[in-house]
């Protein structure tokens, strides 16, 4: 018989889990050092099937489970235990009254609401007590996350079957920051299921973040900051696939970067693709016939400014590209995967990071900190523009060849990943001039046109917003560019076009910018 007393000294956990990993190992653990258990349903099934001692909710509170378990631990005999101060006489004097024994441990984690959403996936007795156990925490343990299980056993074997304050209060933040997490995702379920069409077409009215340290990394964008990764949590991104096959631990600026350069060669088709980045801007992008080809035509679209660059592949690694990447300072070069002697050859630099991941994923909104909160945008999707390309307008009177729309379009993806100002030079299926974040559209153009060189002649450009005046594009016309796209829009659309028609240059206006900040 299972002892029931409240003057006793019998200590009581509560088990109420979803995942049960590692529960039936940990069940036995919490009786070897002499707990009471007290379980329900699916939990209390599990602990029956492996001959776990224990009681059931519905046996403490003498309520049957109702309303297919959506009320169970709901009473009480339950809350009460949990909640009492026992620091309290008056609330020791209402449990001896209401005859509820205290609580000690309450072991439980959520309903997988992000795996499975859904009203009947919306915990409700969960969270109150794992709420109520982490407001008790002077009193009370609570255990929302499996992996800490072992930890607690130990701590129990060498602290005379209890836990320590300074435990319970680690636990007790963790098991806010689980509710947290589940309520910010039911948040996030209600506003995409928003079926008021005029509503959906807008932002949410508020925003519930709920991030999980992912990876720690070196060091900030300098030195002398702190810096690490965060994910969404129980989502997974690129960097949480990745396997680091050689080189340092990652940096902010590696992981920022890298992740630029990842997003942009999947952007750029179906070809083999090369991209070069540094400090967040392309500085080389090329496609060919054979990812080796892509690499060395990315590469010698800004030879100076690659080095010290993030290389991004869409391809294996072949043991020639390896062999044309070794030499050259690189921080990081990801891709799909390594021929095995490609590998070694590049594992042997060992300042040089090499991954293998995943592609990326999408996201629906764009986040950036501001004093005082944050701004947030919906991402801007090149290739839902691309995709409606019909809409794109030759805006002067020469028309674009085949070979020229491909080059325009190239143009346009990389422009599009390129900081305001941005001007992008392609000839031949790779970018050759890049001008980035520059205050003058001008200005933009004339480092492109001075990166491109002799590349320049009949190349085409793409400018990332209108040119507000004719002489951005008469730097490009001067430097032999023969085609140009651009949004259009501007007031003085009319000299623009008259530039591109005197010149006998192409000129199209897709209606749409990409500004990037």
């Amino acid at each position: 018989m299972l002892p029931t007393s409240v003057g006793g000294v019998t200590r009581r956990a509560l088990l109420s889990v979803w995942d049960k990993t590692g529960l039936i190992p940990f069940s036995e653990g919490l009786v070897a050092h002499g707990f009471e258990l007290i379980s329900s349903g699916g939990t209390s099934a599990a602990m029956a099937e492996a001959g776990i001692p224990h009681r059931s909710v519905d046996e403490v509170t003498g309520s049957p489970e109702m309303l297919d378990g959506r009320v169970k631990t709901l009473h009480p005999a339950i809350h009460g235990g949990i909640l009492a101060d026992r620091s309290k006489p008056s609330h020791l004097a209402d449990l001896d009254r209401q005859v509820i024994a205290p609580i000690d441990l309450v072991v439980c984690n959520l309903y997988p609401f992000r795996a499975s959403p859904g009203i009947n996936m919306i915990d409700v007795g969960g969270p109150t007590m794992v709420r109520g156990a982490a407001k008790n925490y002077a009193h009370v343990g609570v255990v929302v996350d499996p992996d800490d299980y072992e930890e607690i056993l130990a701590e129990l074997r060498s602290n005379g079957a209890q836990l320590s304050l300074q435990t319970r209060r680690r636990l007790a933040r963790a098991a806010f920051a689980h509710t947290a997490a589940y309520d910010a995702a039911i948040v996030t379920w209600f506003d995409t299921e928003d079926v008021d069409a005029s509503r959906s077409a807008t932002l949410p009215a508020t925003l519930h973040l709920s991030l999980e340290l992912a990876q720690p990394l070196r060091y900030g964008e300098n030195p002398h900051q702190l810096g690490a990764r965060y994910r969404s949590e129980g989502q997974q991104g690129w960097a949480d696939t990745a396997v680091q096959h050689g080189g340092k631990e990652m940096s902010y600026l590696n992981v920022y970067d890298t992740d630029a350069a990842w997003r942009l060669v999947h952007q750029l088709g179906d070809q083999p693709a090369a991209v070069i980045v540094k400090h967040a801007n392309p500085c080389g992008v090329a496609v060919s016939s054979d990812i080796t080809t892509a690499y060395q035509k990315a590469h010698e679209g800004d030879p100076v400014s690659a080095f010290g660059g993030v290389v991004a592949l869409n391809r294996m690694v072949p043991v020639e590209l390896a062999e044309a990447l070794a030499p050259i300072f690189t921080e990081v070069v990801i891709a799909p995967g390594y021929d095995a002697e490609a590998l070694k050859i590049l594992c042997a630099r060992k300042n040089l990071r090499v991954l293998e991941s995943s592609p990326p994923g999408s996201t629906s909104l764009h986040v950036r900190s501001v004093d005082g909160g944050v701004l947030v945008q919906s991402v801007d999707d090149v290739e839902a523009d691309i995709a409606e390309r019909s809409s794109w307008r030759v805006a002067g009177r020469v028309q674009p060849d085949d070979a020229t729309w491909d080059n325009l379009v190239l143009a346009w993806r990389v422009v599009s990943a390129v900081s305001s100002n941005a001007i992008v030079i392609v000839n031949d299926s790779k970018a050759v001039g890049v001008g980035a974040g520059q205050q003058s559209r001008v200005d933009a153009a004339r480092i492109a046109v001075d990166k491109a060189g002799d590349e320049a002649t009949n190349a085409v450009a793409a400018s990332d917003a209108f040119f507000p005046f004719r002489d951005g594009l008469d730097v490009l016309i001067q430097a032999g560019v023969r085609a140009v796209v651009e949004p259009g829009g501007s007031v003085r659309d009319d000299e623009v076009i008259a530039a591109a028609d005197e010149a006998g240059v192409v000129l199209v206006f897709t209606g749409k910018r990409h500004f990037r900040h």
